[in-house]
């Protein structure tokens, strides 16, 4: 299991990547928009600083741009680049033909029946908007239960987005999702609990300076 930050932020991703814990940085083309920043920029200060990965999604419309496109990229990352590709018929052709020269993830998928053609063409990984899916077809929950049946024994992997809670994020990762990607804040948030808080904060009330000497 890997987890990911969901954000073009610059900020955002150095303190992600100061945590220790986070894999890589999941970028999209609303959230460059977000950002502010031009792509090129936010894509060499995630290079430098040497996330797992970083996902880059490719804008261009026809398989001969997407490739020029896919090349720029690769390019600034260098390493760990991970092309996140819309699921349309141009989207399939690009990961057919070149997925062995970029790992690819056919992201906003909302249909098994896409994740089966994401596998067959050699995708990496599959992105499933988990909240997003839930608000417009009932359950993303079962939605993610339904690509992990049609992905098992495969070399495709799920990645699990539009998260927006701790609860969604582990019911995601129980219902077959291996990745994980989420807001800064709910990132920030994951390792924290209310009763954790409280026990800490009853061992240093209870410090009996009982600890290794230097």
């Amino acid at each position: 299991m890997a987890i990911y930050l969901d954000s073009a932020k610059l900020d955002e991703a150095r303190q992600a990547k100061d945590l220790g814990w986070v894999h890589g940085v999941t970028t999209n083309p609303s959230l460059l928009a977000k950002a502010g920043v031009e792509p090129e920029v936010v894509l060499k200060e995630l290079a430098v600083l040497e996330f797992h990965q970083v996902y880059y999604q490719l804008v261009s419309q026809n398989v001969e741009d997407m490739l020029i496109e896919a090349r720029k990229a690769a390019e600034i990352v260098k390493t760990g680049l991970i092309l996140k590709i819309a699921p349309t018929d141009n989207g399939f052709r690009f990961v057919a033909k070149h997925a062995n020269e970029f790992p690819c993830c056919v992201t906003a998928v909302f249909n098994p029946a896409q994740a089966l053609i994401a596998r067959e063409a050699g995708a990496r990984y599959v992105a499933v908007y988990v909240n997003r899916a839930t608000k417009q077809m009932g359950d993303g929950l079962c939605l993610v239960r339904g690509l992990a049946n049609v992905l098992a024994g495969s070399q495709t992997e799920i990645l699990a987005a539009s998260l927006k809670s701790t609860k969604e994020a582990v019911d995601a990762f129980l219902a077959g999702a291996q990745h994980i990607t989420v807001p800064f804040d709910l990132l920030a948030s994951l390792p924290i609990h209310p009763l954790s808080t409280q026990a800490v904060e009853q061992f240093n009330a209870e410090d009996f300076g009982i600890r290794l000497k230097p």
